[in-house]
């Protein structure tokens, strides 16, 4: 029954699968903030800059953990996607997690018209029907496989559309679509595995709200754009 719902979703909002570069004309920033447990820990900044035919996105993220006064577990990112028109040509990230490091270099290689990755956990071809697993691009929500902007590992995904819901945001109500973003296999280890749920505004085409838990209830919320 959920197939053919995401089926029906996919038919009757065809937007999605159509996403571009266009769509993200009127941004400069988006600015979402990371909560754990209903407690603001972080945040997750994207930034816009374009030049012709050219657009580069930069993802700033960072949030610690803390537990009696001690921080546990932190996280510091910094990543770069570049487009040519509407295609993703080249990415990089570098992340500090505690003081494991962890990076991804990937690029686009026009002979085999595949992504060629060296990341932290994987190293290899990917197809250029991925997306960069980050929550800027809605076209993660009709994507089949996705990229780690982390790691580079690449993982299948099944999204499932759930229904229409209102939620509330930083006092403001929004008519969102709900969705469910989960590994295809879902053998693979839990801390490796994808589960989440993600509430995604039609209307304006920015995906509001990611939700998931590990380690307590993780959320991240929009919270300003410009």
């Amino acid at each position: 029954m959920r197939n053919f719902i995401t089926f029906l979703f996919i038919a009757i909002f065809p937007v999605i699968s159509m996403a571009h570069m266009g769509h993200y004309n009127k941004y400069n920033k988006i600015e979402m903030e990371i909560f754990r447990n209903g407690e603001l820990i972080g945040y997750n900044y994207y930034f816009f800059e374009r030049n012709n035919e050219e657009t580069i996105i930069t993802n700033q993220f960072k949030f610690s953990v803390d537990l009696l006064g001690t921080t546990i577990f932190q996280v510091e990112s910094y990543g770069e996607e570049k487009y040519i028109k509407d295609q993703l040509v080249s990415f990089k990230s570098k992340t500090l997690q505690n003081d494991k490091q962890k990076f991804v270099n990937l690029k686009l290689n026009k002979n085999s018209k595949k992504f060629d990755i060296n990341g932290s956990s994987f190293s290899g071809e990917a197809t250029i029907n991925n997306v960069i697993g980050n929550w800027w691009n809605h076209k993660i929500l009709q994507a089949g496989s996705q990229i780690s902007p982390i790691s580079g590992s690449v993982k299948e995904q099944v999204v499932t559309f759930i229904g229409k819901e209102k939620i509330d945001l930083y006092g403001e109500i929004y008519d969102v679509d709900h969705f469910t973003l989960k590994s295809k296999d879902m053998n693979i280890p839990k801390d490796k595995r994808l589960d989440f749920d993600i509430w995604y505004d039609q209307k304006n085409l920015r995906i509001l709200k990611v939700s998931y838990s590990r380690m307590g209830n993780w959320e991240y919320r929009l919270k300003s754009f410009e």
